[in-house]
């Protein structure tokens, strides 16, 4: 087992301020941020570098895996090591993967600088969620990652209109300029602004054996696995959705000055989802929400493959829907997300770093595997939607069934 205390609280800090908490909103919503702000760009990158939308999607992709895989290091060496370093770290890795971006002279090296762009913002989400359980217990937490949401829900919306203002008067390389600026600033703020950690330093040498142990007992817990299955599965469909839009609207008339507009509608319902849920955390069962959510989500995409197979292509057959979609994940992700941390407290960076990277990797694959399709409507995008959420809830009804009778999941 890792070499540190049974407290959830390191270096307990039980009111944190409202710098602490700006800080922790910033640092969990950066990646968000580094991830989306190209997306209006992207469908240009095809003429730019004389290559097919697939191999552009593979840009995307490759952020997102690092972003993913890095999530799995990143987490259970903060258990060990403290989150402050690891955020350090993370954030000067962004700073440069993102100047490497701004100067890529073709497609395969802005590839390689994504990925290394990703690998540092990786660090952001998963200690961001490792110090809201440091911080905070009990309905408490989920509603922090409720107000987390709502923020994080400003943050792609916002990078996609701003990064679409910036492609049309700056060009596309700006945007990384302007992400290269902002990790470094981070990565100042951090240095500067969160708790010194006070973590046991035993069995120095053998830290991957440690890490591997760490995963192996998180692996054992069915209602682990469970919550785990249901946010990566989940985020599929915003994936999906993310990657595929910007085609999908180009196809029917929308440039990248306006794509985040559309693009936006999704988010601001997950700020109103994740509202919803602050509010309703304490009268309902989290299974509950979880289970409403993804109905919404269901009900909505279902819509837009409807209006796509009986002709109806317009931006807003697409936009209009799914703000069903983020309604749903907002009530869905925050008590998952906080489920898949609170079932093992002490192993609260690890248990964050594998849940974000099935995440990320449910991400990358719905990312680049919907490069592949022509998108000149938004049958194919819905249809990879549905599919993603079903299978997601199957892992909500298995996950019912064990907190249902537990005495059968014992291991």
């Amino acid at each position: 087992m890792i070499g540190i205390s049974s407290s959830t609280n390191p270096n307990p800090n039980p009111n944190p301020n409202r710098l602490f908490l700006l800080n922790l909103l910033c640092i969990i919503g950066f990646g968000l941020v580094a991830m989306t702000i190209c997306l209006p760009s992207m469908p240009s990158w095809s003429k730019v570098f004389s290559t097919n939308q697939a191999n552009v999607q593979l840009s995307f992709s490759s952020f997102v895996i690092a972003f993913g895989l890095t999530q799995v290091i990143y987490g259970p060496l903060s258990d060990r090591y403290g989150r402050r370093r690891l955020l350090a770290f993370g954030f000067a890795l962004a700073s440069v993967g993102s100047i490497m971006a701004a100067m890529a002279p073709s497609l395969p090296s802005l590839t390689f600088a994504r990925f290394l762009q990703g690998a540092g913002a990786g660090a952001g989400m998963v200690l961001g969620r490792a110090l809201v359980q440091d911080h905070f217990s009990g309905s408490d937490r989920a509603r922090v990652m409720a107000y987390v949401g709502m923020a994080m829900g400003l943050c792609a919306p916002l990078a996609t209109v701003i990064g679409g203002q910036v492609h049309v008067y700056f060009g596309w390389r700006a945007n990384f300029w302007v992400i290269g600026a902002l990790a470094a600033t981070l990565m100042v703020t951090t240095w500067i602004g969160l708790p010194v950690d006070a973590r046991a330093r035993c069995n120095e040498n053998y830290w991957f054996r440690d890490m591997l142990n760490a995963y192996r007992q998180l692996i054992r817990v069915p209602a682990f696995v469970a919550f785990t299955g249901v946010v990566a599965l989940s985020t599929g469909p915003f994936y999906v959705f993310l990657a595929g839009t910007p085609s999908v609207l180009a196809n029917y008339g929308v440039g990248p000055s306006e794509v985040g507009f559309f693009i936006m509608v999704v988010p601001f319902s997950y700020i109103a989802g994740n509202f919803l849920t602050s509010r309703l955390i304490k009268r309902f069962d989290e299974t509950e929400l979880m289970f409403i959510g993804q109905c919404f989500g269901l009900f909505s995409v279902c819509l837009v493959l409807a209006m796509a197979l009986v002709g109806i292509h317009s931006p807003f057959a697409v936009a209009g829907p799914l703000i069903l979609l983020g309604l749903g994940q907002g009530l869905l992700m925050p008590t998952a997300l906080a489920g898949t941390v609170n079932v093992v407290p002490a192993l609260a960076g690890a248990a964050a770093g594998i849940a974000g990277l099935l995440q990320q990797l449910s991400g990358a694959f719905g990312g680049y595997a919907i490069g592949f399709f022509d998108n000149d409507t938004a049958v194919e995008m819905a249809l990879f939607m549905i599919v993603f959420i079903l299978v997601a809830f199957a892992c909500q009804l298995w996950l019912r069934r064990i907190q249902t009778y537990p005495e059968r999941n014992d291991t």
